[in-house]
């Protein structure tokens, strides 16, 4: 087969739970590539490790692709011309090509049992030696062979490696990388179960579905000589290969999720946008070539170019993950703001009871960073802490005290009952009103109006917005309480 002139590329995930973060970035610039190039994208699902398999999770990857908005062209839920895109669907496929490797001799069949490879990985890790298989099996004679799997004897097929020699592969990020084959471990193609394994399937895979470049973990980059074995053996073309750097929680350790690390769907549950979690990742080891941050998915796909990739690890940082996010919460619309934040709003308090939300809603988005936050921004709406302490009222820099509020509440209650149109200009006007009648500082009337109402010291806007989104009845009832907690 000639390689296809259409890019075509393939982000091939095993079931085995969310979407984690250095998988969301492969995915993603799998798809760049692809759509840089105005070639396939195309899904494929790695499920022969029936053991690590997540029920559910081939169901969390469709929709996590779709939440990143990486749209592919073929696999198992929009179909395709090199179908099935699962890999326990396309079982029948492996071994047929499995056999012409034992036919072709770069393969043969082995028998030994558990028992057999754990005594040899035993007696190479007392010697300090890397565990490799013996090639026990390969000698066996064809008879012997036949008699064994006619007796219904359990047996997996080996790639059968050179021990001599090194074979070389070109990266598109790391260049050219030499391997001495005496390190190559003759590794298991088809399993005892008839499945094979990742080193065999991703590579009949790739080849029949025509991918042309393949963007991986530098993890891979010793196991790619193995690949090209056997593309060599087949006679089939080599694709080019883009491995791309880890992405790190700190200088010592890999971002995992085993390690309890956050999965693309963990940061969208704690608040996080979609877009904005696309951006900062797309910036993980990614150099664009100038000073923009903020990118659209579009302006992603025409700045994406594999000279920009590093090869040094790139760290996962919360704290800029967060400005980003912060970011794409002020440029919203005010539509898209209050139809992101609303079922966060909703969740944390009955915005029927509010006289205006939307002066809420305009007083949380150049305060929000995460929307998870909202909850803690929004609470004293809903219901204000009656046990305040009292000591909240004074405030050296206001120019107040507990007393200097017994006398003031009184006086606010009054000109607020007088307010006839209950907004923000027409409480403005009232409380500046007071001020200017009794020549006082303007946080003099201000603070203790904040503190009467929410019983909070640090608020998300002041006392006049408050006062007008809480409305009349809830605004003089909680200043009655405070007057109260005086022993007015």
């Amino acid at each position: 087969m000639i390689m296809p002139d259409t890019v075509r590329t393939r982000f091939a995930p095993s079931p085995t739970g969310y979407l984690h973060i250095g998988g969301l970035r492969t995915a993603l610039y799998t798809y760049l590539f692809a759509r840089k190039a105005g070639g396939k994208f195309i899904l494929r699902i790695e499920d022969t490790d029936q053991q690590r398999q997540v029920e559910g999770a081939t169901e969390l990857i469709y929709q996590s692709m779709r939440q990143a908005g990486l749209d592919y062209d073929e696999g198992p839920d929009v179909g395709g011309d090199y179908g099935p895109y699962i890999q326990t669907e396309r079982r029948a496929l492996y071994r047929q090509y499995a056999e012409q490797l034992v036919r072709a001799g770069k393969a043969y069949y082995c028998f030994c049992t558990k028992e057999r490879l754990d005594e040899l990985r035993a007696a190479c890790e007392a010697k300090g030696e890397t565990f490799k298989y013996d090639k026990h099996c390969k000698s066996l004679s064809q008879e012997e062979i036949q008699r064994r799997i006619d007796a219904g004897e359990p047996y997996v097929i080996r790639q059968d490696m050179p021990t001599e020699g090194t074979t070389t592969f070109e990266d598109m990020v790391f260049g050219s990388v030499t391997v001495e084959n005496d390190t190559l471990d003759d590794v298991v193609l088809l399993k005892s179960d008839g499945l094979p394994t990742y080193n065999f399937a991703n590579v009949v895979d790739d080849h029949l579905m025509h991918i042309t470049h393949v963007m991986r973990g530098t993890e891979y980059l010793s196991s790619s000589p193995k690949y090209n074995l056997l593309y060599e053996a087949f006679g089939w073309p080599i694709p080019h290969y883009i491995h791309l750097p880890p992405v790190m929680k700190d200088t010592h350790r890999k971002l995992s999720k085993r390690h309890g690390d956050p999965s693309f769907e963990d940061l969208l549950r704690a608040g996080f946008l979609k877009e904005a979690v696309v951006n900062y990742i797309a910036l993980l080891g990614w150099n664009p070539g100038t000073n923009q941050e903020l990118f659209t998915k579009e302006e992603l796909i025409e700045a994406f170019d594999i000279k920009g990739i590093n090869k040094a690890p790139a760290i996962f940082d919360m704290a800029k993950l967060t400005w980003f996010n912060a970011a794409y919460i002020r440029k919203m619309t005010r539509e898209q703001w209050r139809k992101t934040a609303m079922p966060y709003l909703a969740r944390a308090l009955d915005v029927d009871q509010l006289a205006d939300v939307d002066m809420l809603l305009d007083i949380l988005q150049p305060r929000v960073e995460v929307l998870t936050q909202i909850a803690d921004l929004v609470g004293f709406f809903g219901r204000m802490d009656e046990d305040y302490d009292l000591a909240l009222f004074a405030h050296k820099k206001m120019k107040t005290s507990v007393e200097q509020a017994r006398e003031m509440l009184p006086r606010i209650e009054q000109v607020l009952t007088s307010v006839k149109d209950w907004t923000a200009e027409a409480l403005h006007e009232a409380l500046f009103g007071l001020v200017a009648d009794l020549g006082v500082k303007n946080g003099q009337v201000l603070w203790p109006a904040r503190i009467a109402i929410t019983g909070k010291q640090s608020t998300a806007g002041g006392a006049i917005e408050i006062a007008a989104i809480l409305g009349r009845q809830e605004t003089m009832r909680r200043i009655a309480l405070s007057k109260r907690k005086l022993g007015l």
